[in-house]
């Protein structure tokens, strides 16, 4: 006959809610699950034995859970604290690690383009920063604060002395706002721009398809067959792309464009039409407002500052076929180019929503406060 415990558990109704719930759940530890079970089955009269071999455990460690939770109820279920190893990095230690890592390595006098953990690793021990570390720890310590100093982007710092000014007013427009009114429903704003170079390569061999476990196949060897342009306007608001193609790119070809635009419904008999481009060739400085204003009276050029394509919304269009219809390239001639762009931007034409802009004047105004905070003396000349 089995030995009773001389540890009797009755439960609260508190302690039995939160003990079935810890229980039967599925996220919690198993091995609180485990106690909770164990004091669960003592509660309703189990010896340690029986318990012991349900739960799949030694029934020392039911005596264990049994008497800690007689002694102190719920909270005796839990871990004791342990002292474990002493912590061998200070926090100090670990801050001067990080600032190297927010330190071009050129500023250092290291011979490195960026750092990587080990590189880091190595000037933290001859800077006597520590006496020993590890490439894996330094790595921990900067996932923590998502630092990544072996990566790098390229960007341009704006350099447009009108460069709020300029694009403050194209952010009021994809607000539906122009000159502090709202724009009406009889308003429209153009995005428009060039892709230019588009190249038709033929691939010397045919391409194979995917099959289960091997992606697809592209030919790496091709044949150049000429390049062409493509002349796109994007409706911000109502998500409709009108292109055109082009033997290259040029003033003419964006005026074709322009007419085509302006001569199309609802266009042709909008009160105002903006539009939005960057200071390429084919449409920057004053002439170009002119060339535009002259023959369209209800259109408006509004300029784009120097270097901020990003704020071009039909950009988004353009790498959206790129990728969708143009990436591999593999077509026999020119002919066969156009064909898929115009017949991808009739596709998405049928499906399209407006892009979820979300850039707003206020971003823009934070931003440029960084850029300030961020342009200190040591700053080259070129890039003020």
């Amino acid at each position: 006959m089995a030995m009773s415990s001389p540890f009797i558990i009755t439960l609260s109704t508190l302690d039995q809610s939160v003990l079935n719930a810890r229980a039967r759940s599925t996220r919690s530890a198993h091995r609180d699950v485990i106690r909770a079970r164990i004091v669960l089955a003592a509660a309703d009269g189990a010896a340690n034995t029986e318990i012991a071999a349900a739960q799949g455990v030694h029934v020392d460690t039911v005596r264990k859970w049994r008497r800690r939770f007689v002694a102190e109820g719920v909270p005796g279920l839990e871990d004791l604290p342990r002292s474990g190893r002493r912590r061998g990095f200070t926090p100090v230690q670990v801050a001067e690690v990080k600032a190297l890592a927010c330190t071009l390595p050129a500023e250092t006098g290291a011979p490195l383009s960026r750092w990587s953990s080990a590189d880091l690793a190595t000037e933290a021990i001859s800077r006597k920063i520590a006496e020993t570390i590890s490439a894996a720890t330094v790595r921990r310590w900067l996932a923590a604060d998502a630092l990544k100093p072996w990566q790098h982007r390229s960007w341009i710092f704006p350099r447009d002395p009108d460069f709020q000014t300029k694009a403050a007013r194209v952010l009021d427009l994809y607000a539906r706002q122009w000159q502090g009114h709202p724009l009406g429903p009889d308003d429209y704003v153009i995005s428009a721009d060039e892709k230019s170079q588009l190249q038709a390569l033929a691939r010397r061999h045919r391409g194979q398809p995917p099959v289960p476990g091997r992606t697809r196949r592209v030919e790496f060897e091709y044949r150049r067959g000429g390049t062409l342009a493509y002349f796109a306007a994007y409706d911000v608001h109502h998500a409709r792309v009108l292109g055109q193609i082009a033997p290259k790119t040029g003033i003419e070809p964006f005026e074709k464009l322009v007419s085509h635009v302006m001569t199309t419904e609802p266009y042709a008999s909008a009160r105002r039409v903006f539009w939005v481009v960057d200071n390429g060739s084919s449409h920057n400085g004053a002439r170009s407002i002119d060339r535009l204003q002259t023959p369209w009276p209800t259109a408006t050029l509004v300029h784009l500052p120097m270097h901020a394509s990003w704020l071009n919304q039909v950009e988004i269009y353009f790498s959206i076929l790129q990728r969708k219809a143009i990436s591999p390239n593999d077509f026999a001639d020119l002919d066969q180019l156009s064909e898929r762009i115009i017949g991808f931007q009739d596709r998405y034409n049928t499906t399209a929503t407006p892009f979820d802009w979300t850039y707003t004047r206020d971003d823009l105004n934070a931003f440029l406060r960084r850029l300030d905070l961020q342009n200190t003396p040591h700053t080259r000349p070129d890039a003020a």
